[in-house]
């Protein structure tokens, strides 16, 4: 369960939906309605990430801590996207995830995990300079994990948080609004 809060951590912060567009007098978008949808099943703390909607753009999510370093585990995310970059603080929602439960299946050691919560957007840069905003965003996280191959409970769940799972699939969805 603890690499599926962390994956969602990472992934939480891809966060966004919708379709909606406000122009500005200069002919460029100024905010609206956003759609984030991101791939969760990387064993890393970089995914990928698209965004739809008033920022129509893509690129990647990097998981990182308050100060802007690289963790896995990390309550923000720096999104790098083609026209410009852009952070969420995704603290609110890595917490609900720590909390929320997942299922798991002894005789084929298979677990699954959704979780919910709310993100902010701030400290963009380029075509995303000066955004604010906010999105709720799902993720959705399971896997196959692998079985212990000697000693007492040969056969049976690893069930050790370090283990990499057999197969695993993860998918963050959102929507939001965003001003630019």
């Amino acid at each position: 369960m603890k690499a599926a809060a962390a994956v969602g951590a990472l992934v939480c912060a891809l966060v966004l939906g919708g379709s909606a567009l406000a122009t500005s007098r200069s002919g460029g978008v100024s905010g609206g309605t956003i759609g984030i949808f991101a791939d969760a099943s990387s064993d890393g703390p970089v995914s990928k990430i698209l965004i739809t909607g008033a920022i129509g753009d893509y690129g990647t999510a990097t998981s990182i801590d308050k100060n802007g370093k690289v963790d896995q585990n990390g309550n923000y995310v720096k999104i790098a996207l083609k026209k410009g970059t852009f952070e969420i603080d995704s603290t609110v929602l890595n917490a609900k995830l720590n909390k929320a439960p997942g299922v798991f299946n002894k005789a084929t050691c298979s677990f699954s995990f959704t979780g919910s919560g709310g993100v902010t957007l701030f400290n963009g840069t380029g075509l995303y300079k000066g955004i604010s905003g906010s999105a709720e965003i799902t993720l959705r996280f399971a896997g196959i994990g692998p079985r212990l191959t000697t000693g007492a409970h040969k056969g049976e769940c690893n069930p050790n948080n370090n283990a990499k799972p057999l197969s695993q699939y993860g998918a963050i969805i959102g929507t939001g609004t965003v001003k630019l």
